[in-house]
């Protein structure tokens, strides 16, 4: 009697530092692609993905809580586009390195435990830089009179992320709706290569303009079938 052959599962997780970021999807569909393009070269499935609105010096993740405990439950791995996007703390790096859910950075998929303890050290060395960078370019600003808004200065409230995150998963699913009507419209039956073959023929691009792939097109398809009441 032939096996079923074990399909590796996967949790995503996507981070952006700011609000402005959160909405305008900067970086965030870069992300999400990155992962994406993994899972397919692997054969994965992705059984569900987070989003976080938060600084990378700020080690207080909700979401990334949630995509952890996820993990455990699914007994799947969590996978995120590059490992500055989970933080550049070392000491959080390394934590989460001994937290029992294994991980995986789609830019390096074949990093070991001791890559990631360097890429940590990096991490945080490239953050207290950019920190340095940040804060002489403020005292600059403000010695010539610039006034500073937004969120310079401090962090944005658990509400005001809260609505940043909500603003992007509402963006993904009316895209992913709009994708199951393309899907229906233009392909119907068939494999999922062949529907996103037939929307790259009715030139229905992804979000960051780019054609489409199987594993595109599944995620996109699971999404609007898990808003739909």
């Amino acid at each position: 009697m032939r096996t079923a052959p074990i399909v590796a599962k996967f949790v995503a997780y996507c981070r952006v530092s700011t609000e402005r970021q959160g909405r305008s999807g900067l970086g965030l569909e870069a992300q999400h692609e990155a992962v994406l393009t993994y899972l397919q070269t692997v054969g994965g499935v992705m059984v569900d993905s987070f989003v976080e609105v938060e600084s990378g010096r700020n080690n207080d993740r909700p979401q990334l809580a949630a995509a952890m405990k996820t993990c455990r439950l699914y007994g799947a791995k969590l996978v995120f586009a590059k490992f500055d996007r989970l933080s550049r703390n070392a000491h959080f790096l390394l934590g989460l390195q001994q937290s029992g859910v294994e991980f995986v950075a789609a830019d390096m998929p074949s990093a070991n435990n001791f890559t990631v303890g360097v890429m940590a050290l990096v991490a945080q060395h490239e953050a207290e830089a950019i920190s340095a960078r940040t804060k002489a370019a403020l005292t600059a600003s403000k010695a010539r009179g610039t006034v500073l808004g937004g969120f310079r200065g401090r962090s944005p409230t658990h509400a005001e992320r809260s609505a940043g995150v909500a603003v992007l998963k509402s963006d993904a699913d009316s895209f992913a709706q709009r994708i199951a009507g393309a899907v229906a419209r233009f392909c119907p039956s068939g494999t999922l290569a062949q529907k996103a073959a037939a929307l790259n023929s009715a030139r229905v691009t992804t979000r960051r303009g780019g054609s489409w792939s199987a594993a595109q097109v599944k995620f996109a398809l699971d999404r609007a079938a898990d808003r739909v009441v």
